[in-house]
């Protein structure tokens, strides 16, 4: 590919990486909200539903975020292959470290949280 493909490949992952993180910040955000709404205080079955929802949808984001970081990271490397010093390239080549930021962190940060919220569910 060429350096200009690779850079317009760049511009498309970055957007993945950022939609990635909407939907397990936006659910972990009604949480909260329907928490300070009584959610903590409905039936058990309800409260197991929500942690349910909340799990499927962290790790169905989890593994898209891991993923766009990792295309990410493809990209990166295919540039760094190109040779080319360009101030783009250069730019998205620093950009690498991080990349890991959204493979790792995040979602550890994500993990964090809902530990938290299911200790608010369910702890009383």
């Amino acid at each position: 590919m060429t350096e200009s493909e690779l850079v317009n490949l760049w511009i498309k992952t970055r957007w993945h990486v950022i939609v990635s993180q909407v939907a397990p910040t936006f659910l972990l955000t009604a949480l909260v909200g329907f928490l300070s709404l009584g959610l903590a205080e409905a039936a058990p079955s309800v409260r197991v539903a929500a942690a349910g929802v909340l799990l499927a949808s962290g790790i169905l984001g989890a593994l898209v975020q891991i993923n766009a970081a990792n295309e990410a990271l493809a990209v990166i490397a295919d540039l760094r292959a190109v040779g080319s010093t360009s101030a783009v390239t250069l730019r998205i080549l620093s950009a690498a470290p991080w990349v890991n930021v959204v493979r790792f962190v995040t979602p550890a940060v994500f993990v964090v949280v809902y530990v938290a919220l299911l200790i608010a569910l369910f702890a009383h």
